[in-house]
């Protein structure tokens, strides 16, 4: 999958890259998505955002326009994406729910996520769609 990962931590880089072993094709964007970086998701199936990225619903019109399907997000919380529009949108939402909250935990979780979604499959307990869709668990 291609894949751009927006306010990236200099400590992310690594683990990300070992956690995602090659598999997508991953950008990694130290600043914040917003108009002026939205430019990177051109293209992609997947942005993954932080807390700090507000996802509403203009700027996810936008980022479906330009062919994104699908948002993950590296953190429990969804507050910072408007979920009733990305279901309006047909965007898959993920978060990272697991237990492990740390900086790796939530870098495996990021790319399992992302290897279920290439392998066409729901993300079970990640998938914060409000809608129901036909490969949800």
């Amino acid at each position: 999958m291609k894949v751009v990962v927006y306010s990236i931590q200099t400590y992310e880089k690594e683990l990300l890259a070992l956690a995602n072993g090659k598999m997508h094709d991953l950008t990694l964007i130290s600043n914040g998505l917003n108009e002026e970086t939205k430019v990177y998701a051109t293209g992609k199936d997947v942005v993954v955002i932080s807390a700090q990225d507000i996802l509403e619903a203009s700027m996810l019109r936008v980022l479906k326009d330009m062919g994104v399907g699908r948002i993950l997000t590296r953190t429990l919380g969804t507050q910072h994406i408007d979920l009733v529009e990305a279901g309006k949108l047909d965007i898959q939402v993920a978060n990272t729910p697991y237990e492990d909250q740390s900086p790796k935990g939530i870098a495996e979780q990021t790319i399992r996520n992302l290897n279920l979604w290439g392998a066409g499959k729901c993300v079970g307990t990640a998938c914060c769609c409000l809608k129901v869709c036909p490969v949800k668990l």
